[in-house]
């Protein structure tokens, strides 16, 4: 699904990746974790392109196909999809409508005609119902007075309509609370499926109660510099990062 080759990045010259290694299969979920700075947003944001970022070595590859001169735009119509950890308000445009402009800039993409409005019209519905979202919550403007823990909803709704292969959620539980925290871990758990990977990408091991990983890796000082089980993230719960950096430093 997602292969990434000696991948060193930098942003206003400053390096902040200096090597990753990572390979995502199909059907598998990635936990990315590591102390502010290390560079885990920065690696979100350069398999998404973001285009602030400069990709000084190495090779993106999604299904073996070089991602690397792909736009944003160009990596989502491939199935790339990145929620954020402060998604924007976008005023006056309905959480229904956007989601239909996206699908169908991707449909068009791909050189398909629009969804008919009836296939759309039951898709956001069996979406919704699937995420225990209120129908009146998709006439509201996109993210316009919505809590925290709406927006993020919001963008998992969003990711079950667009169906990506790869799904990278970056900090997707910051300021939640716990009822939160787990309709948005109990929307991706139901996303999975064994033709898609996700990527997530926190600080702590909590959501990762819900959201249990096949590999859980560690960042520091932009490389991945630790990789094991979903008991690496209680031992780091326990030990925080220090003795990571000690084990690296050593």
């Amino acid at each position: 699904m997602l292969k990434i080759n000696d991948l060193h990045a930098s942003v206003d010259d400053k390096a902040i990746l200096r090597g990753i290694n990572l390979h995502v299969k199909p059907g598998e979920v990635h936990a990315i974790m590591g102390p502010n700075g290390s560079g885990k947003s920065t690696l979100a944001s350069v398999i998404a392109g973001k285009e602030e970022y400069d990709v000084d070595e190495g090779e993106i590859l999604l299904e073996g196909e070089n991602i690397d001169e792909l736009g944003p735009d160009e990596r989502a119509h491939k199935g790339v999809f990145l929620s954020f950890q402060y998604p924007v308000e976008i005023p006056g445009v309905s959480v229904t409508n956007f989601m239909k402009t996206a699908i169908n800039e991707t449909r068009k993409a791909k050189g398909l005609e629009d969804m008919p409005a009836n296939e759309m019209l039951k898709m956001i519905r069996e979406k919704a119902e699937l995420l225990e979202i209120d129908r009146k919550f998709l006439s509201r403007s996109l993210n316009e007075g919505f809590s925290g823990g709406e927006k993020k909803r919001n963008e998992i709704f969003q990711m079950a309509m667009l169906e990506p292969k790869l799904a990278i959620l970056d900090e997707t539980d910051s300021g939640l609370d716990i009822d939160a925290l787990r309709i948005v871990a109990n929307g991706v758990n139901k996303l999975k499926s064994k033709d898609n990977a996700v990527i997530v990408i926190t600080h702590y091991q909590r959501l990762l109660d819900y959201i249990v990983p096949d590999y859980v890796h560690v960042l520091h000082n932009g490389r991945i510099v630790k990789s094991g089980s979903k008991e690496l993230a209680h031992e780091l719960e326990a030990k925080g990062y220090d003795w990571i950096k000690e084990e690296v430093n050593a």
